[in-house]
């Protein structure tokens, strides 16, 4: 029995004839870029998270750009990013002449540490640089702390881009990600809970004014006439056969993030006693993009990685380098404390199988390979 790490096939034989007519309707109408199917999906993305505005882009990483670029990020700028996250987070921040800082995290729930966050506040501004704005993210799809995170941006006036790539419709006391921060972004990625068959994105704010930017920035810096371009842009705009494909994925994806949390519930009940199992915060509920455990050693993790594949079941590791510890971030600035959980967590952490189709046989099979593991 083949057990896959995330099931796009179980999922499209759920929704196939949606799609396929979805697709066919896009032919018919022969208006493959930014056609109806994205005005509609931009509107279904809104209702679902609450944001007011939702402007659907490429990729995930051209939604943070974007967001960088309407919020004014340049040269002098700290963007203060987690340092144990996907390149993508810190990757656009030079493109706008910013400096990304990094900041370790926190070893429960692996989101962006606020103490550490201050020291490198205070570390920034020592080097000359004006502290301007956050990027936290919402790791393995749990929102990050947020209400601290706000607090801390309004003592020091900065802005939040909540980058909710692997955490998009999680809940956070209230709120659904998407809806917090001065503007959030997604990734459409397939591999996303959300996800499209191919690449997409998508920027959200509930300001008018950045709303219209956005959409402005998005394609070429438009003014009231395409070929009338009122500031420098970029090209950045969900083709609508990808929209239509995520209009039938939107559809399930309440249920689909409620199957994730029985998927989650089973792993956590059969293995907390055995690895440091997933945290979720009071008032937080994750749409867990990986489920993600942390083992005692490396020597713990190359055991049960191994058992895993002995019984021919993937898993994956997330992040096996820190990015402050990378060769195209190792000279930008840092927590001076140093970032020693993220360095930790870099060697200890691994991803088991998650998808909202996994079965309770196929979750008891995953955790028999490892629960008894001799380590």
């Amino acid at each position: 029995m083949t057990i896959e790490f995330i099931d796009l096939k179980a999922q499209q034989a759920r929704v196939k004839d949606k799609i396929d007519a979805r697709i066919q309707a896009v032919l018919a109408g022969g208006n493959y870029i930014m056609g109806p199917e994205v005005r509609e999906l931009e509107a279904g993305l809104s209702a679902f998270c609450g944001a007011k505005h939702a402007l659907t882009c490429a990729n995930g990483t051209d939604a943070l750009h974007l967001a960088l670029m309407a919020l004014g990020a340049k040269a002098g700028d700290a963007v203060f990013c987690p340092s144990f996250t996907f390149a993508a987070t810190a990757e656009i921040v030079p493109h706008v002449g910013a400096t990304p800082v990094f900041v370790d995290v926190d070893g429960q729930t692996f989101n962006m540490c606020v103490e550490s966050l201050k020291r490198a506040i205070v570390h920034a501004k020592e080097l000359g640089l004006r502290p301007a704005g956050i990027i936290p993210v919402d790791l393995f799809g749990l929102p990050a702390d947020y209400e601290l995170i706000e607090a801390i941006a309004r003592e020091n006036d900065m802005w939040i881009i909540a980058d909710s790539a692997q955490g998009f419709g999680a809940i956070y006391k209230g709120r659904t990600t998407g809806s917090i921060g001065d503007i959030a972004t997604t990734s459409f990625f397939p591999a996303k809970p959300l996800g499209c068959y191919g690449d997409g994105g998508a920027v959200f704010t509930s300001n008018d004014e950045l709303a219209a930017l956005i959409g402005s920035l998005r394609v070429h810096g438009k003014g009231s006439d395409k070929y009338d371009n009122v500031r420098i842009g970029v090209n950045s705009r969900l083709d609508t056969l990808q929209a239509a494909i995520l209009l039938e994925k939107l559809a399930i994806y309440a249920d689909e993030i409620d199957a994730r949390q029985v998927v989650a519930g089973r792993y956590s009940a059969a293995l907390g006693d055995r690895f440091q199992v997933p945290f979720t915060p009071d008032g937080t509920r994750s749409v867990w993009a990986q489920y993600t455990l942390r083992a005692a050693s490396i020597d713990e993790r190359d055991a049960a990685m191994a058992a895993l594949k002995a019984q021919n079941i993937p898993s994956v590791i997330y992040y096996p380098i820190p990015l402050h510890q990378q060769g195209a971030y190792k000279n930008y600035p840092a927590d001076p404390a140093g970032l020693p959980t993220c360095v930790d967590l870099a060697k200890t952490v691994f991803s088991l199988p998650m998808h909202p189709y996994l079965t309770e046989e196929q979750t008891e099979r995953v955790c028999a390979a490892i629960a008894k593991i001799d380590c």
